[in-house]
């Protein structure tokens, strides 16, 4: 096999807000990516407005770092080594994003928080990238906070690593224990661009005032691309972007052969089927721009243009002699939502040029399922509503509000878990959850936990007035968690999950302990009625706004449901009042996101979708027809507990 040296292809992985992007914007910066005069932003990799607001990454993105530093000759190539860096998310509803960059790269830098340590998401990626036989960088980022317990951690993820290289090798994948045993760690401050192989002291900066040693490391350890000369073409589709002039571009990882501007090549389909095409454009990413080249071999990412429909997962090959690659893996989904259009009496009154039919929507979605390998997009009994799969409720959430942004009005149901039955028992996801409180809050979590089903597997101290507790708990009990968590913490608490595979139904989970304040007609909220109802409970709407029969204006203090009028005007009359002159006061209404209406949503209701407006409904909107439909549910739950 021969070796491209001048090439490393290495993906940065590590759970949530651990440093990923803040670690490939030093590394792009001292390599001299920028104009010094050039003013760059936090997070340059976070293109996208969404990760911008939420500050994590959801989508994988590449980069090329032209390293041509003092290594570079150390290493054989002077001229300079490309080194390829894949920025991945760290959450794992995003885990689809994970497999496809681990797909393109020979290794991984693990980066792992210097006080958090290794989290759910830590375990995920490790997983994945042990499963390919990547070899791992171990890289402690933030050393400098001053809770920085930094051999404490690098015990832990080695432990980590070690325990699942044992569970990838029982699982039959043949791994070499010994080599792993050799852990190479680089103790890191991505924020200010230092990293050392000397590990400093707790809250202290590394003994290094650049990326030298990250880099040295990267160059050594993980392994230059290899090919077989006498190879044909072989070229995986691991991503899809678009250009306004080139139109969807397949941005592919070469593996053997060439691929060269204006020839002829075939694609290899997902059901196995040929397709000569004509490569228009080749381009290669270096820094954050695309440059057009004549050619690329073994080793290089380069995004191709002149396949409309190209896809993940399908193989550019050499046509005389095609052997496509197999397809990317991804895990199944686990959570589902209903997509559907907008039903409610303002739907399209709000603006002009809203998407609002089913045809509109369902395009959409198929156009999500192009770039976005870990969703599913099935039909329902309803034309005009579908069952969207996906791996969590925060993935399904931002394609909702990337619609949202687009134009779209919708309608967006509950999250729902995906079942299966196994050996004729029903089961459900389950998700191994770690949460980070106060020792104050302990049992208040257990407590909430316990309402879940959760069941504890574990709990650390580490002496600094927090403590760690890790649970296993069905999918569906952490629907809406979040916000309950956050709210009994004083919003102090976090948490965060990985799927634990299937088990056996748990029974019924209570996660609201609230009812909801329904208007009863159509009309105008007025502030003489909302300052009548407001002792019942909190208002989601403002004074003045529109509302609609089934519209949930507002959240009950008790758990019953109550039906209101909000529409209510005071009456004029020509009698003096003993109370007209007293000022009275209205509590400003609940602002909630996408995701908390989501959160909040009942079995029995749904989250309307605009532009410009967010609110939470019944999914029937007449009273009457609700009523009629819940006394029938109220029958079956009866007879079923009878026939018990």
């Amino acid at each position: 096999m021969a070796v491209r040296g001048d090439i490393r292809n290495v993906a940065i992985v590590a759970h949530v807000d651990h440093g990923k992007t803040t670690l490939v914007n030093a590394m792009l910066q001292q390599s001299h990516v920028f104009n010094e005069r050039e003013e760059v932003p936090d997070r340059v990799m976070d293109s996208n407005d969404l990760e911008r607001e939420k500050g994590i990454t959801i989508l994988a993105k590449n980069t090329a770092v032209e390293y041509t530093g003092p290594l570079a000759e150390k290493y054989g190539h002077p001229e300079g080594i490309t080194i390829n860096v894949i920025d991945t998310p760290g959450h794992a509803d995003f885990g689809g994003e994970v497999e496809r960059g681990i797909s393109m790269v020979d290794g991984v830098v693990l980066l792992v928080d210097a006080s958090e340590g290794p989290l759910p998401q830590t375990r995920f990626v490790l997983r994945k990238a042990l499963e390919a036989k990547l070899p791992v960088i171990l890289c402690v980022n933030k050393v400098d906070r001053p809770d920085a317990r930094i051999e404490e951690v690098v015990g832990e993820a080695s432990d980590l690593l070690l325990g699942l290289a044992q569970d990838v090798i029982e699982e039959g994948v043949d791994l070499d224990l010994d080599s792993l045993l050799d852990l190479p760690v680089i103790y890191c401050a991505a924020k200010v661009g230092y990293a050392s192989t000397d590990q400093p002291a707790n809250g202290e900066l590394p003994d290094n005032d650049n990326l030298e040693p990250l880099f040295d490391s990267i160059i050594k350890n993980i392994p230059a691309p290899e090919y077989d000369p006498d190879a044909p073409l072989q070229a995986h589709v691991a991503n899809i972007d678009s250009s306004d002039f080139l139109g969807r571009l397949g941005l592919v990882r070469i593996y053997n052969g060439n691929l060269e501007k204006g020839k002829t090549y075939g694609l290899s389909r997902v059901d196995g089927s040929i397709e000569n095409f004509r490569v228009s454009e080749l381009l290669r990413t270096q820094g954050l721009d695309r440059l057009p080249v004549e050619s690329a071999g073994p080793g290089d990412i380069v995004a191709v243009a002149g396949v409309n429909d190209i896809m993940i997962g399908e193989t550019i090959v050499d046509p005389n002699d095609p052997r496509p690659l197999p397809l990317i893996h991804v895990d199944d989904p686990a959570i589902s939502m209903t997509f559907g259009t907008n039903d409610s009496p303002l739907a399209g009154t709000e603006g002009k040029d809203h998407k609002l039919t089913a045809r509109m929507i369902k395009d959409r979605l198929d156009r999500e399922l192009i770039g976005n390998v870990s969703i599913k997009v099935l039909p329902t009994e309803r034309p005009d509503a579908w069952e969207v799969q996906g791996r969590g409720e925060l993935a399904l959430a931002v394609l909702a509000e990337q619609m949202r942004r687009e134009g779209y009005e919708l309608t967006v149901g509950r999250p729902q878990v995906v079942t299966k039955t196994i050996d004729g028992q029903l089961c459900e996801p389950m998700e191994s959850t770690t949460i980070d409180v106060p020792e104050e809050y302990m049992g208040t979590v257990t407590q909430l936990m316990a309402d879940r089903k959760g069941r504890m597997e574990s709990m650390s101290n580490h002496g600094s007035g927090w403590i760690r507790l890790q649970f296993t708990v069905p999918s569906r009990g952490l629907i809406g968690f979040r916000t309950a968590l956050l709210s009994a913490t004083r919003g102090t608490g976090i948490s965060s999950s990985l799927s634990a595979g299937y088990a056996p139904w748990a029974g019924q989970i209570v996660t609201r302990q609230n009812g909801s304040m329904v208007s009863d007609r159509q009309g105008v909220a007025t502030p003489y009625a909302m300052q009548r109802l407001q002792a019942r409970g909190n208002f989601f709407v403002d004074p003045q706004s529109p509302v609609y029969e089934g519209q949930v204006v507002g959240v009950n203090n008790k758990p019953d449901e109550l039906d209101v009028n909000i529409t209510l005007a005071k009456h004029m009359t020509n009698m003096r009042s003993a109370t007209a002159d007293v000022l009275e006061t209205l509590t400003p209404p609940i602002r909630m996101s996408l995701e908390e209406s989501l959160d909040f949503a009942n079995e029995d209701e749904c989250v309307e979708v605009t532009p410009e407006s967010i609110r939470v409904r019944k999914i029937i909107l007449n009273r009457e027809d609700w009523y009629k439909w819940r006394a029938k549910q109220r029958r079956a739950n009866n007879n079923a507990q009878n026939a018990k």
